[in-house]
This record gives structure tokens, sequence and C-alpha cells, in this order.
């Protein structure tokens, strides 16, 4: 199984941007989508974003469309959120996972998550 590892998280005021990490351990990646969601305080596990393990096909959250961008290096092992225009409402924990699905926006499709970074964004 892949182990997974966020990093990239912070404070960041209302309107900045932040970019997260995701280093793969294990396996490759390469034949693997991969998928990044987020977890406020009282809240359910959100999906944030995927992107196919071809790198064709990638979707967002509604949340989040326009202003996160998921990308990813094989030869890294490593894929990346890039987020921008941030809002106090997108605070939460970030997760990478990955799932042996195509494609997925269902957080019990995957299988493999990393521990987790802490987005807080200020108004």
């Amino acid at each position: 199984q892949v182990q997974l590892a966020e990093s990239g998280g912070g404070l960041a005021q209302a309107g900045g941007s932040l970019r997260l990490s995701c280093a793969a351990s294990g396996r490759t990646i390469r034949t693997t989508t991969m998928g990044w969601f987020r977890q406020a305080p009282g809240k359910e596990r959100e999906f944030v974003a995927f992107i196919s393990w071809w790198g064709g096909d990638t979707q967002y959250g509604d949340s989040v469309k326009g202003r996160f961008t998921m990308s990813r290096d094989d030869a890294k092992n490593m894929v990346y959120l890039q987020m921008s225009n941030l809002k106090p409402e997108d605070t939460a924990v970030y997760y990478c996972a990955a799932t042996t699905r195509a494609t997925t926006m269902k957080p019990a499709d995957f299988g493999s998550w990393g521990q987790g970074t802490q987005v807080t964004i200020s108004s």
C-alpha cells in the first residue's frame, strides 16, 4: 500500500494562495488516481479534487472550482494542490488520498490516506 505525506499547510490571509504537496512512497503512483479532500471541525470530509492516473481527467468540488488546481508529477511521485483566492471557509485539514478506481469523488473509494495538513485562512 502506498504511504502519503502532505505538506505545505499553514496560515494565510483571505485572497492569498497556498500550495499543498503530497509525497507518495512505497510504490509508484504512476497508475493511481489521486485525490484531495478536506475536513473542517464538525463537518464531514469533503471532496476537493481528483486527478486521474493518466492525467487527462481532473475534477473539482463546486466550492473550489476556478480557485484550486490539482497536478501531478509522476517522476517525483508527487501530487500538488495549488490554492488561490483563499477564503475563510477553506479552513480545514487537507488530506491526500489514493484510489484504485479510475475516477471517483467518494471518500469511501480511497483506500490510502495521508495524515493531513492544517490550512487556516484569516479574514
